[in-house]
């Protein structure tokens, strides 16, 4: 069963659409038939409403299902209703990207690409205050706040159960000074050993790589149950989008790939990492 709320809701939300399509019913004949709205059954089968136990219970009755999918299905709605740890740091972690944060904590493997700032998950405090500060539209305390989040985020990447996590970041991203030459120095020295991690493949995509399939950073979740479908997450100032489709998910998978191709490889990564963290030093 998906280990955090957001998963366990995502999860219900696929089970209960795969229901209805099963018995070839439309969200408003749903609705008809339970005196419910037929936009009620959309936001269940969307995760963009609460579902209450009750409310699977009688939808698992309407469709016929047995005792034991049942229970499994009331079993996610209770259990979606719980807190994560990262929603008691209130008004610091957006809505948006709080879901991505639910899913992460589940994800069986993650693919990123970044273009402009060094991943989230291997970023040092003080990069990340620098990044934030950037921002000019957090007060003091949120910024502490985000940063605390974003540390306790890389735990995940040395728990018994890590992600298979595969990080394609371009030199520039490398190369732009955030904060000082102190701030990246120390950055760049997190970025050699998180790449040392069993769980962790770090590959440079080198200016002189040339023209590279993608623009802009995005990130690719696998799930560990084939139920639950890849998705990829991108994010702007104020919101973020998850893409599920089976075409989009296919073709941000080759850009991926096509990605990897093109960068360096992790041990000409590490030297080049390493040959830039020098010039810090100096």
């Amino acid at each position: 069963m998906a280990g955090s709320p957001t998963a366990r809701r995502r999860r219900l939300s696929i089970e209960l659409k795969k229901l209805r399509e099963a018995n070839e019913l439309t969200c408003a004949q749903v609705g008809t038939a339970l005196d419910w709205s037929g936009s009620k059954v959309n936001r269940m089968e969307t995760g963009t409403g609460r579902v209450q136990p009750s409310d699977v219970e009688a939808l698992c009755r309407f469709y016929g299902v047995g005792d034991e999918l049942r229970e499994f299905l009331k079993g996610l709605a209770k259990q979606a209703k719980t807190k994560g740890w990262w929603q008691t740091h209130g008004s610091s972690v957006p809505a948006w990207f709080s879901i991505y944060i639910g899913l992460e904590q589940d994800a069986s493997t993650v693919r990123q690409y970044q273009n402009e700032f060094v991943p989230g998950l291997i970023q040092t405090p003080a990069y990340a205050t620098h990044l934030h500060r950037a921002t000019d539209q957090m007060f003091a305390e949120d910024i502490n706040r985000a940063v605390s989040v974003r540390m306790e985020r890389q735990a995940l990447l040395q728990s018994p159960g890590a992600p298979d996590t595969w990080f394609v970041v371009h030199e520039s991203a490398l190369r732009s000074v955030t904060g000082d030459r102190s701030v990246m120095r120390e950055q760049l020295e997190k970025v050699l050993e998180m790449a040392e991690l069993p769980s962790v493949t770090l590959q440079v995509l080198t200016f002189e790589a040339g023209p590279y399939p993608a623009t802009g950073t995005f990130t690719m979740l696998g799930f560990p149950d084939p139920e639950d479908p890849d998705i990829v997450y991108r994010d702007g100032i104020t919101d973020a989008i998850y893409l599920e489709g089976a075409e989009e998910v296919s073709a941000y998978a080759k850009a991926f790939d096509n990605l990897r191709a093109a960068a360096a490889s992790p041990h000409h990564s590490a030297r080049l990492i390493a040959t830039l963290l020098k010039d810090y030093t100096k």
